[in-house]
């Protein structure tokens, strides 16, 4: 018993050992590509780059090589397995319904990529010799399929990942790269069933006969139909007992991971590849629901952790470059042709969807360049179809093979960067914030109005907002109308944009009234100042994307938006129309420029301000931040008007204080710019008014947030107008634990003091934003539009 036992021992001890050795390569492995993606982030290179790199070299290691052959058939089925988990995520992501609907300018340059890089892949394959065996109709199809094919996956996290997917050329690429994976993988699992059965070496070989091809077709059909039936009901069930905020029952979560894994696992029944039967089944499943998101969620972070770094290195492995014979011509038809047919079928299908939809030509191109990129699946069936050359005793191509792969991924993000410069060129030369307004240019305002109860308020601010004639402002004013059944019955349309004419008597003779008031102002004392008029018609929701449109039609610098909230006749603040502060709220989120937000409390009623003596007392609060910069920058226009007396108040943090003592020391780098930033600013400002005493200043050093609001209680009565930025900077000690009581978060901390209740009654508030570019490209918004 004794010999035996040893020799089990030995056994045992010797698979311990290349287990481990296996582990050690798997984190060399896991460090190499991580490290690698690492030192290629400043060239924004997706992680499959990093990935094939490291694959290759860690794959050709002599000593790797043997250790990998070993293990072969293990490593076989788990990369079997793996990818069947990758195409069921990635089933459940696309939504098949959209083959039946009216195709959409994404479906459409889709469709006609796929078609161009078709016609020219069927009429090449046959001819490149790639493949000893298999060089029938279904083979070549489902070949020029995968040469037609994007991976939505790897594009879709590269222009996200490079700030470009919100863009309106980022969401056509995203789409169309969609709907390409979705058709391609369609038309190849179809062809596979016509192909032999080990074509991608997935199963043992037989010859397909017409027989056993219709009882495939009817065992798929079967297991599809079944999937798409079943599935949103047992679905929608365990959603219904696992609402979201509770987490998810034990027992729920292991039924629906076995009933996926059922109706995935009929395949090898019929001989039908379990990759693609686990895409079709996933197709089928509902996107939508807690369980769909889980699994795509676990099933992606099994990939990307463990999965991936072992993919690579069995694609390494098959890309043997001691075979590879740069001597051979055909070595290099065999590289350079893949590559040409679908770089060609690609940029000509998208040139002439691009002509049909109207789309630049250069454009057009990116595009096409972008819907090259292949990725991980691609990469599985060419490693599989050379798996099969090997046992024909055929040299390996492996090599080739994957070279074609990363040079269709690794020019995307040039051709992104090409993107973002073309569209930076393209981006609108007017400066959307008063603080980039250069002295030369004019002011241009968006002066919205609710009714004619904003028609004096407005006027007033347009005469403190006047500056020097030279170079003057333009004022759109504009009614903000609710598009209302009544008014759309007897509305008159008319041929493009903006022409539709209101026949409504009651907006057309307030219209009329405030056009005559506003013009009566003009021919009296109008100098410096063009009066144009403007309609903001829609329904309530769409009312913010109307504006917007307009404000970036007319490069509009400032919109100014009347307060929700109206002062009644005992000078309270009334319960407001909720409407109009859901078209604030969105404005400040989405404007193209700045904004502001006027609270009227009888800033309209002071009578008309007078130009020969100081007869109105505004004041401006400067704290910090961006939006105290672009409030600071339109009082300085505001002290050019003779009869506006303009106080400045900076309020500073007490650092004497024990309890801001603290709190200066956890100031944060990004902080410490803004604070550099808030002192350039004021600096420069100080410098050009305060000094010639245009302007008054005070400072006001406090500590807590308790003593700015002490101290903002103290201006009641003395200011008819007080103008302050909508979010406080670095220095937000002062204003920490005001959002606390906040009533309207959109006026920010301060302007939610000034405008509450318990202040003064006579106290008028405007409340600035300053425009952000939204994302973190630089002078470019995350969503711009190029197409």
């Amino acid at each position: 018993m004794t010999i035996p036992f040893t020799q089990c021992s030995e056994k045992l001890g010797y698979l311990i050992l290349q287990l481990a050795k296996n582990f050690i390569v798997y984190m060399a492995m896991v460090v190499a590509c991580n490290g690698l993606h690492f030192l290629l982030k400043p060239y924004s290179q997706p992680r499959i780059t990093s990935d094939i790199v490291v694959g290759i070299v860690l794959g050709n290691i002599p000593f790797l090589r043997k250790l990998f052959d070993e293990f072969n058939r293990a490593f076989g089925f788990i990369m079997d397995f793996g990818m069947m988990c990758y195409m069921f995520a990635l089933g459940i992501e696309m939504d098949p319904n959209v083959l039946f609907k009216r195709p959409n300018k994404d479906a459409l340059v889709a469709y006609t990529a796929i078609l161009c890089t078709f016609v020219i892949s069927i009429a090449m394959v046959p001819f490149l010799h790639f493949f000893s065996r298999h060089t029938g109709v279904a083979f070549t199809i489902s070949v020029s399929a995968l040469l037609a094919s994007s991976a939505s996956p790897v594009l879709t996290r590269l222009l996200t990942n490079m700030k470009i997917g919100k863009s309106d050329i980022g969401k056509l690429v995203i789409a169309a790269g969609m709907h390409s994976d979705l058709v391609c993988l369609l038309i190849f699992s179809i062809c596979y069933i016509f192909m032999p059965t080990d074509a991608y070496c997935i199963g043992h070989h037989s010859e397909r006969t017409l027989k056993n091809a219709i009882k495939t077709i009817i065992a798929v059909v079967v297991q599809t139909t079944f999937t798409a039936m079943v599935s949103p009901i047992f679905m929608a069930w365990v959603n219904n007992e696992n609402p979201e905020g509770r987490p998810m029952k034990g027992s729920h979560l292991v039924l629906s991971v076995a009933f996926m894994v059922l109706i995935c696992s009929p395949s090898t029944l019929y001989d039908f590849s379990p990759v693609l039967s686990a895409f079709m089944t996933g197709i089928c499943l509902p996107r939508d629901g807690r369980v769909s998101k889980w699994i795509i969620s676990k099933i992606n972070y099994m990939l990307s952790t463990i999965f991936f770094p072992m993919f690579f290195l069995w694609m390494g492995n098959a890309a043997n470059v001691t075979q590879f014979r740069p001597g051979d011509p055909t070595t290099w038809l065999r590289f350079f042709i893949p590559i040409l047919i679908v770089v060609t079928g690609k940029i000509v299908g998208t040139l002439i969807s691009g002509a049909i939809l109207g789309f630049n030509w250069r454009e057009s191109i990116l595009i096409g360049l972008l819907l090259v990129t292949k990725g991980h699946f691609q990469i599985y069936m060419a490693i599989k179809v050379l798996t099969c050359r090997i046992k024909d005793g055929a040299d390996s191509s492996g090599l080739l093979s994957v070279a074609s792969i990363f040079f269709s991924v690794v020019h995307a993000p040039a051709v992104v960067t090409q993107i973002i410069k073309r569209a930076r060129k393209r981006a609108p030369t007017h400066s959307n914030a008063l603080q980039l307004l250069k002295p030369s240019s004019e002011l241009r305002i968006f002066l919205c109005l609710h009714g004619l109860d904003n028609v004096p308020s407005s006027i007033n601010f347009m005469e403190i907002s006047r500056g020097i004639s030279d170079p003057g402002m333009v004022i759109y004013v504009a009614e903000i109308i609710e598009l209302t059944e009544h008014i759309s019955s007897v509305m008159q349309n008319g041929e493009g944009v903006q022409s539709n004419t209101i026949k409504d008597k009651a907006v057309v003779e307030m219209r009329e009234q405030i056009t005559n008031l506003f013009q009566a102002y003009i021919d009296n004392d109008g100098d410096g100042i063009t009066l144009k008029r403007a309609l903001a018609l829609s329904t309530i929701n769409n009312m913010a994307q109307n504006i917007c449109v307009l404000a970036e039609d007319l490069m509009i610098a400032l919109i100014i938006l009347p307060f929700h909230r109206n002062q009644r006749q005992d000078g309270k603040l009334d319960g407001g129309n909720p409407g109009f502060r859901h078209v604030n709220r969105k404005l400040l989120k989405n404007s193209p420029c700045s904004v502001g937000i006027l609270v009227n409390r009888g800033f309209g009623s002071i009578g008309k301000i007078s130009r020969s003596q100081q007869s109105v007392k505004v004041a401006a609060i400067f704290i910090g931040g961006r939006d105290d910069r672009e409030a600071l920058c339109y009082v300085g226009r505001v002290a050019w008007h003779q009869g506006v007396h303009v106080t400045v108040i900076r309020f500073l943090v007490d650092t004497s204080a024990e309890s801001t003592r603290l709190a200066a020391y956890r100031v944060s780098l990004p902080e410490e710019e803004e604070m550099g930033l808030d002192d350039e600013c004021f600096a420069q400002f100080y410098e050009q008014h305060i000094v010639g005493g245009r302007i008054a200043y005070l400072e006001k050093h406090l500590s807590n947030a308790s003593e700015t609001f002490s101290t903002l209680k103290s201006f009641e009565g003395e200011y008819s107008l007080v103008i302050v930025g909508r979010k406080a900077g670095a220095n937000s000690v002062l204003t920490k634990g005001m959002n606390d009581w906040q009533q309207c978060p959109e006026l920010g901390p301060i302007g939610d003091v000034l405008s509450g209740p318990d202040f003064s009654k006579s106290v008028s508030v405007l409340i600035i934003q300053q425009h952000k570019l939204r994302g973190e490209l630089d002078g470019l918004d995350e969503d711009f539009t190029i197409m």
